[in-house]
């Protein structure tokens, strides 16, 4: 009786202290609200980058087996901790993570997301916040089932809607270094309205867009742990920032009043897009004339006076240029001027960055080091890890209970004296059979080893 009742004692703390998550003081940073706007919280972010061309890499000539061929599909080596250390290490405060949630989605018409595609996203997510970085996750071009929207509206708000329920609840307990972002580019749809063809079909198109951020909105707040709060980006007409100051594109009801609006900036397109001539446009090598600026400015002043001036943060979620066929002085002097000018504004930018572009990653540092000064002169933060860095865990040797490197008659007396009572501490390496509990045939085995 006396031995059943050490037994159940053993059992009732084992249980519990595996219960115990790993990693709990990140956890506990993780899940913290701060009551600051999303006005404040934008501002904390300082300037970012986004882990382009990697987790939203997809396509149906990608035989993949697992989430890592995906990953590693577009070019890019697999995403480590040291990779995302580094960003945070070049003064980076926000890493904006796009997403395809639908590879190796379960395909029996239930949307249901792959739980290593999930697991895979909150490692990376993980290491984001754990670096000192916000991180912002979405649902990217995905295949482009977001351009299904006007053929087949009702199959692809359920997909939608149903897609975001998995997220934001996966994702709940996450604390505001978490931003959930609606989607890309796709939301404008030329099926509708051609912008280069008159008006016919624009109030259409628009007002889908702004029906798919309500429901967005809707699903996330209608969610459990911390996302009532949670601050939110709300994607604007195909991200163009004249498209989404236009007087059709409308910001959804929040009851939270936690929302900020992302566009994205590649302009002019003969430099920041093209890096040869195509049918629509001429390649440009160079950047930095006086009306690139002037445009520049023009258009960050459009969204300051449209959005921040009104209470509604800006995240210009994408702005870059590609090196190819480029001049690098000019491609320094335009990610520079972008920056400086939508920071200056209160403005968030997020350099896009692919594999083999402007972060090197597998040196874990931005290629043009004058560059890297230029950002952290402009808004760069200091690498600030929330937790103190890990020290790699010692392997318990089997048997060793009083951690002397050894098995001897000494770990044999230690496990005997906490069989008899459980006032005393024991080490995990006690439990030798493995099987979650600590009794008298854990000793037994001891002793065969001591004998040996």
């Amino acid at each position: 009786m006396f031995r059943k009742k050490i037994c159940a004692v053993l059992t009732a703390a084992v249980l519990l202290i595996s219960a115990i998550p790993a990693g709990s003081c990140a956890a506990a940073s993780q899940g913290t609200m701060r009551d600051i706007s999303t006005t404040e919280l934008v501002h904390d972010m300082g300037i970012g980058i986004n882990l382009g061309n990697t987790m939203e890499a997809c396509g149906d000539w990608i035989n993949g087996s697992s989430i890592s061929d995906y990953e590693k599909a577009w070019g890019s080596p697999l995403v480590s901790k040291e990779m995302i250390e580094g960003m945070a290490k070049e003064g980076f405060g926000v890493l904006r993570i796009p997403v395809a949630w639908s590879n190796m989605m379960q395909q029996d018409g239930t949307y249901t997301i792959n739980p290593e595609l999930d697991q895979r996203v909150h490692e990376i997510v993980d290491w984001t916040i754990g670096s000192g970085m916000y991180a912002i996750i979405n649902i990217h071009w995905d295949n482009g089932w977001v351009n299904k929207f006007p053929e087949n509206k009702d199959e692809s708000m359920k997909r939608f809607k149903r897609m975001w329920t998995q997220i934001a609840d996966s994702f709940k307990d996450y604390g505001d270094f978490l931003m959930f972002e609606c989607q890309n580019e796709e939301l404008g749809w030329e099926t509708i309205w051609n912008p280069w063809g008159g008006t016919q079909g624009k109030a259409e198109s628009y007002a889908l867009c702004n029906e798919i951020n309500q429901a967005f909105v809707d699903v996330i707040r209608a969610s459990g742990g911390n996302n009532p709060k949670r601050h939110l980006l709300i994607s604007g007409y195909n991200t163009g920032i004249d498209r989404t100051c236009d007087a059709y594109f409308k910001m959804p009801d929040d009851p939270a009043n936690r929302m900020a609006i992302s566009v994205h900036y590649y302009s002019p397109a003969g430099f920041a897009i093209l890096e040869e001539d195509a049918d629509w446009g001429k390649a440009t090598p160079t950047w930095g004339s006086d009306q690139d600026y002037a445009s520049l400015r023009s258009e960050m002043d459009m969204m300051k006076t449209a959005f921040a001036d009104k209470g509604i943060p800006v995240i210009i979620g994408e702005y870059g240029c590609p090196t190819k066929n480029k001049e690098p002085e000019s491609v320094r002097r335009f990610l520079t001027a972008v920056c400086q000018e939508a920071y200056s504004r209160g403005l968030c930018p997020v350099l896009w960055s692919t594999p083999g572009g402007h972060y090197d990653r597998e040196a874990f540092q931005l290629t043009d080091r004058e560059l890297q000064k230029n950002f952290y002169a402009i808004g760069g933060k200091e690498f600030s890890p929330s937790d103190e860095p890990s020290q790699p865990e010692k392997q318990p040797v089997r048997g060793d209970l009083n951690d002397d490197g050894a098995v001897s008659i000494a770990d044999a007396v230690m496990l005997t004296k906490y069989l008899l009572t459980t006032e005393t501490a024991i080490s995990a390496s006690a439990d030798l059979d493995g099987n979650g509990r600590i009794n008298a045939a854990d000793l037994s085995q001891l002793k065969m080893l001591i004998l040996k």
